[in-house]
């Protein structure tokens, strides 16, 4: 299921592919979605909430997996990858393939007043607390501190907002 608010901005060559397994992608009212974006259902059935007055720019991808939650006037910039999904690949005698994905490990929470610079790559089970701020190129795997500056791969603390 698909809710795009009214007052929503989606590009119409943005990319929002419909669940084939129940998952919901709920875009509030102000969000913006630029062009090139896509919301892929994939890796688990976990549901894609995009809270109000976000914004989400060129060429991000997020995948669906265990489920990502944005907040509200979260930005995104440019070409980063949301992926609360793992594939699970310890097994000798199997493919990856046929593996399947690792269980979760919470999706994605991004909570209000977040900003995720450019080519950032934000993976299951990160919790990005209010008000933080992740440099372009971070990897983000773990929680990160209310109002604090984090960057690089894997994200180092360089700061906190005053």
């Amino acid at each position: 299921m698909i809710f795009i608010s009214e007052q929503a901005m989606v590009s119409k060559l943005a990319d929002i592919e419909p669940s084939q397994r129940g998952t919901r992608i709920v875009i509030e009212e102000g969000v913006m979605i630029d062009s090139f974006v896509k919301i892929k259902p994939a890796g688990g059935t976990g549901d894609v909430m995009i809270g109000r007055n976000s914004k989400i720019n060129s060429g991000c991808v997020l995948y669906s997996g265990n489920g990502i939650q944005i907040g509200e006037d979260v930005l995104i910039a440019a070409n980063c990858t949301l992926a609360p999904v793992n594939h699970e690949y310890r097994s000798r005698h199997q493919t990856i393939k046929e593996q399947r994905f690792m269980k979760s490990r919470g999706g994605i929470v991004i909570e209000d007043d977040v900003w995720i610079g450019a080519n950032s790559v934000i993976l299951d089970g990160a919790i990005l607390r209010k008000g933080c701020v992740v440099g372009a190129n971070s990897l983000v795997t773990g929680e990160l501190e209310p109002y604090t500056v984090y960057v690089g791969s894997p994200v180092k603390k360089v700061g906190v907002r005053d």
